[in-house]
């Protein structure tokens, strides 16, 4: 595996790890990273950040980020809080959910856009999105939904979240 930390078309101030490999599995990371696939990757890939993928990259993934641009091959469901990029060399194929996203001429998407915010911006989260959100296991969020703790909606046996509540009762959280 190769790995750079810095691509020179960037400033100095902003570094990237690339990662020139075929890699199979689960990259994620808490803290924010910039980070550009170049090779193949098989698995899920749950970034802060930016996600780059590049021109040459295969990657067949569950996709969740920040910022994510797209140069290569991605086969998978693709979620960002911020914003989605296709490049003119972009070949997507599946469900692409962000509240910003751009395509340049060229750039293919076979599948689905939602421009509905993707995890943390949409007005409803479910509890798995809460739960990643607030980076706590399911089982918490389900507790203080239980408990009362959480501003939550239950509607059968699935819990609901309103964004703009979960937003207020963190803000509250921190006064405390």
């Amino acid at each position: 595996m190769a790995i750079r930390r810095q691509r020179p078309e960037e400033s100095r101030e902003e570094r990237w790890l690339e990662v020139d490999a075929s890699m199979t599995g689960t990259l994620a990371f808490k803290d924010p990273v910039n980070l550009q696939i170049n090779g193949r990757f098989e698995g899920t890939l749950d970034t802060k950040g930016h996600l780059a993928i590049g021109e040459k990259a295969q990657v067949k993934a569950t996709i969740t980020g920040e910022s994510i641009t797209i140069r290569g091959a991605v086969t998978g469901n693709i979620t960002a809080t911020g914003r989605v990029e296709l490049l003119s060399t972009a070949r997507v194929t599946g469900k692409v959910t962000s509240p910003r996203v751009s395509m340049e001429d060229g750039a293919i998407l076979q599948g689905t856009l939602e421009m509905s915010g993707g995890i943390g911006q949409s007005a409803w989260m479910t509890i798995e999105e809460l739960a990643r959100y607030l980076e706590v296991d399911v089982e918490t969020v389900t507790q203080w939904a239980k408990g009362g703790r959480l501003p939550a909606q239950q509607e059968g046996d699935r819990w609901r979240f309103e964004r703009a509540k979960v937003e207020e009762w963190l803000a509250q959280e921190k006064v405390k």
